[in-house]
């Protein structure tokens, strides 16, 4: 089995980790100012770990002054479209995208920015189209 777990850096993990959990309904595991790991609440899998910038000396996370987030996409498939939707408008999200049919993957979707520029879409689950 492989999983993974992608790690981003961010200036303050409190307030990202209180944004992510308001925009997706998802739950801290880690705690603390310098690293938190979010989860599912379905099945407590990792969804995202937030690492606070200049910690711990590792050398992608030394400083946000660097440019960062391009060539990356924060996507999440969820089974409530329509929840996170509201969740994003209730937290004047920066939106980049609003809701609609994707015709390459055939889902709904959206797109925004998290509180570090992070560009974040929001896709529905397959299934349940």
């Amino acid at each position: 089995m492989i999983k993974t777990e992608v790690i981003i850096g961010v200036k303050n993990v409190p307030k990202s980790r209180e944004w992510y959990i308001a925009l997706l309904g998802c739950s801290a595991t880690h705690g603390g100012e310098n690293f938190e790991i979010l989860t599912d609440k379905q099945g407590g899998n990792t969804i995202l770990c937030l690492h606070k910038w200049g910690v711990h000396e590792h050398s992608t996370l030394m400083s946000p002054d660097v440019k960062k987030g391009n060539g990356l996409i924060l996507y999440f498939r969820v089974d409530n479209l329509d929840t996170v939707w509201n969740n994003a408008r209730n937290l004047y999200a920066v939106i980049e995208e609003i809701p609609h049919l994707n015709p390459n993957s055939g889902r709904q979707e959206f797109s925004l920015r998290d509180l570090d520029g992070y560009y974040v879409e929001i896709a529905q689950e397959a299934d349940i189209l």
